[in-house]
């Protein structure tokens, strides 16, 4: 939404003042999310403050909707850092417009899940301990420094695809050229041998990525809960591979309305074809992740287990059952594939941005399925039956938090080259 930012100019007189001049538009976005990281910030200083005796959280359902939130951004961090190696890896050239805006992202989308992470700690001041104590038999250890790993990558990724607009930005009098100037170097130049670097570099990083993202982030993240055999629902060797497709889902999802939201707010063209294409390949992989989630369910609804089948009931004929039925499976499966498959909105840029808004709340409802029906089950026959919902300070450290996000995005979008624009596409630096 950065980009909302019409004209940013430096005046030169005898000390450097830049002076910076926005919509009106864009105003009015920061100051609405500003509001809300404001009332947030205040429950979220309460939390650290009480404790989590501001949850409905539990020794019965100790994990809730910060947990579910988490793992949320963490797939959708994942999803559009694997979209980008479709980019600079695959070179998927089409794709090109949202290079940039994908690495950039994974990395907001990391930071907003791990301070969800941070909300949810009992004690959060011994959130280093994983990494200073690293046990190297647990899965949470491993994982905790898969995501350090992983920012630095993208960080470095991003860096490396934005030097060129970097460079030619350091020559210009504007806000982005000051910052520009400030994270490159003096002698930075372009020439066909630089580009021809970067592109290498963006290529074996990507490729780096690949099985760091799969593998150690949302597939770790996946088998955190997988390795918990008290739980049937999680204890499966695909739920892992759920979570690393329902994140090129989510991710495909977001990339897509993001980018198309902020071209109609400019009142810039959109690229329809490439819109098009998004949209058939976000569907495809919801239909592979529907499909993996059939068979998770058939397979649990086959083994007879008491508890597992008890999930699925409090998952599809509770009083949590809506979750299931209207916002996973109606709003973000059979509407979007409806819309995406239908002749008569199929090329519609309109409506193909609601089915991603649409596939992004119905993921939205999968984590909180994966994360609330299972704990509701007693482990044992004799404890009693859960009954989590999350409390108004709950949703409201949630706003703050997300807020907290956009905020980063909108102002990194406004100092950093992150959009491509028609003149800078360059089919990967070829």
């Amino acid at each position: 939404m950065a980009n909302l930012a019409v004209d940013l100019k430096e005046k030169s007189t005898s000390k450097t003042k830049i002076d910076v001049t926005v919509s009106k538009a864009f105003k009015i976005w920061i100051s609405a999310l500003t509001v809300a990281f404001l009332i947030g910030g205040y429950f979220i200083v309460e939390r650290f403050f009480t404790g989590l005796a501001a949850t409905n959280l539990s020794s019965i359902t100790p994990w809730g909707a910060w947990i579910a939130f988490y793992i949320f951004f963490v797939g959708l961090s994942a999803g559009s850092f694997l979209l980008s190696t479709l980019i600079y890896v695959f070179g998927m050239e089409e794709y090109e417009r949202v290079g940039k805006a994908a690495l950039f992202t994974a990395i907001v989308c990391m930071i907003v899940a791990l301070t969800f992470v941070l909300m949810d700690l009992g004690r959060p001041e011994r959130m280093l301990n994983a990494i200073i104590y690293w046990n190297v038999t647990s899965p949470l250890a491993w994982e905790v420094h898969f995501y350090l790993v992983y920012i630095g990558l993208l960080a470095v990724e991003l860096y490396i695809a934005m030097r060129e607009d970097l460079v030619r930005a350091a020559r210009t009098n504007s806000l982005k050229g000051f910052i520009a100037r400030f994270i490159t170097f003096k002698n930075a130049t372009i020439n066909a041998a630089t580009k021809k670097r970067d592109h290498m570099w963006m290529k074996i990083l990507g490729t780096i990525g690949i099985p760091l993202a799969i593998l150690g982030v949302h597939g770790g993240t996946g088998t955190i809960f997988a390795v918990v055999k008290a739980r049937p629902a999680w204890h499966t060797a695909l739920f892992p591979i759920i979570f690393v497709v329902s994140a090129m889902v989510s991710g495909t999802a977001l990339l897509l309305a993001m980018y198309v939201i902020k071209k109609k707010v400019q009142k810039q063209p959109v690229d329809q074809g490439m819109v098009v294409s998004l949209a058939k390949l976000m569907v495809g992989f919801l239909i592979i992740d529907l499909g993996l989630q059939f068979y998770e369910y058939l397979i649990g609804w086959y083994g007879l287990e008491t508890e597992h089948l008890d999930t699925l009931a409090t998952m599809m004929a509770s009083e949590k059952a809506w979750s299931f039925w209207f916002v996973q499976m109606f709003l973000g499966a059979v509407i979007p594939i409806t819309i995406v498959f239908w002749k008569k909105t199929s090329q519609n840029v309109n409506a193909l941005l609601g089915a991603a808004v649409l596939i992004v709340i119905g993921i939205i409802g999968v984590r909180f399925n994966i994360v609330v029906p299972p704990l509701v089950v007693p482990v044992f026959h004799e404890l009693p039956w859960g009954n989590y919902a999350p409390t108004i300070k709950e949703w409201m450290v949630s706003v703050g938090v997300v807020a907290m996000g956009l905020l980063i995005y909108s102002f990194g979008e406004l100092l950093l080259p992150i959009e491509e624009t028609s003149d800078e596409v360059s089919h990967n630096g070829k």
